[in-house]
C-alpha cells in the first residue's frame, strides 16, 4: 500500500525525477548487481517520511536499507528536496497565489533520539536530544522558508536565517511585508532584523496574555501541526544535517501540493477532478 495517494505521489515524483542527475555506471567490470530504480527507492523514502519507521523496517527484497541510506544521502547533497519544494511553491503561486504580504514565523521542537549534527538538548523534554524547526508561512499557512537547528537554540536568532530561506524559496517578496511573531521574538535583535530587511512586525509582548496579540500568526501553528503529521519529523533519527533538511523540505512540498489540490478543486474544473460527494 502506498504511503501517499496517487494524486500526491505522481506529481511529486514527476518533478523529483526531472531534477535527478543522469546516472552513469562507472563499474570497471560491469558485473555488479543492477542498480535499484530511483522510483522504487523514492517510494521507500516516502514511506519512511510518513510512518517514521527505520530503514530496516521498510526495506524489502527489492530495496535494502543500505540502498535507501545511500540514495537519501546523495539526493540530500544535490538539494533535490529544496528544489521540489520551490517548484511546488511556484505552481501554487501561479494557480492560487501566495499571500506574501502577511508572513508568520515560529519554531517547533521535535525529538531526535539519535542525536546528530542538528540535534541539541531539548528544554521541553528533560534535556534529551531534539531538533528545532524554524519555519515561515504565508497568510494561509503555506510553508515557505525552513531552517533546522538544535532544540536548545532560541527562536530569535533564527528569525534572520528563516526569512532569508524564505527569499531563497519564493524569490522576490512584496514591497510591504508584515511579519507576525509570538512573544519569543520580543527582543531588540528581532526588531533590528525586521528593520534591516525592510519588513514591519507584529510581535506579541512578554507578560501580556497571548490570545489578544499577533492574531494572524495562528496559521504557522497549524502548518507545524501538518508537518508533525509525518513520523520522520516527529522523531528524527537522521544524523546528517543535510538529510534532516531533505526530509523537512520534502514534507513541505507535500503539504504545499495537498493545499494546491484542495483549493484548486473549488477554483478550477477538469474532467478527472476528485469529487467531495459521499459515495453510496
Amino acid at each position: 500500500m502506498l504511503a501517499l495517494p496517487s494524486c500526491l505521489l505522481e506529481p511529486l515524483w514527476d518533478q523529483f525525477a526531472a531534477l535527478l542527475p543522469r546516472h552513469v555506471d562507472t563499474h570497471p567490470l560491469g558485473c555488479h548487481n543492477p542498480r535499484i530504480p530511483d522510483r522504487i527507492v523514492f517510494e521507500h523514502v516516502i514511506a519512511a517520511l510518513v510512518h517514521g519507521s527505520g530503514y530496516e523496517r521498510i526495506a524489502t527484497a527489492g530495496c535494502s536499507d543500505r540502498t535507501i541510506r545511500r540514495r537519501v544521502r546523495y539526493w540530500a547533497q544535490q538539494g533535490i528536496a529544496e528544489q521540489v519544494h520551490a517548484l511546488a511553491l511556484e505552481a501554487y503561486d501561479r494557480m492560487i497565489g501566495l499571500a506574501l504580504d502577511e508572513l508568520s514565523v515560529d519554531g517547533c521542537i521535535t525529538k531526535a533520539p539519535s542525536g546528530g549534527e542538528k540535534a541539541g538538548r531539548s528544554p521541553v523534554d528533560r534535556g534529551k536530544q531534539g531538533v528545532k524547526r524554524s519555519m515561515t508561512s504565508d497568510a494561509v499557512g503555506i510553508p515557505l522558508g525552513i531552517v533546522s537547528a538544535g532544540a536548545n537554540r532560541h527562536d530569535s536568532p533564527l528569525l534572520g536565517p528563516t526569512l532569508e530561506a524564505t527569499k531563497d524559496q519564493v524569490g522576490r517578496l512584496p514591497e510591504r511585508v508584515n511579519v507576525n511573531l509570538d512573544r519569543g521574538y520580543d527582543s531588540a535583535k528581532s526588531r533590528a532584523v525586521l528593520e534591516e530587511l525592510g519588513f514591519t512586525g507584529e510581535i506579541a509582548r512578554k507578560g501580556v496574555p497571548a490570545p489578544i496579540q499577533a492574531g494572524k500568526r495562528w496559521v504557522v501553528e497549524r502548518t507545524h501541526s501538518w508537518m508533525n503529521g509525518y513520523g520522520k519529523l516527529r522523531r528524527c533519527t537522521e544524523k546528517s544535517g543535510k538529510a534532516v533538511d531533505f526530509y523537512l523540505h520534502l514534507a513541505a512540498a507535500i503539504v504545499t501540493l495537498r493545499m494546491l489540490i484542495r483549493r484548486a478543486t473549488t477554483l478550477y474544473r477538469w474532467d478527472t477532478r476528485p469529487t467531495t460527494r459521499r459515495l453510496k
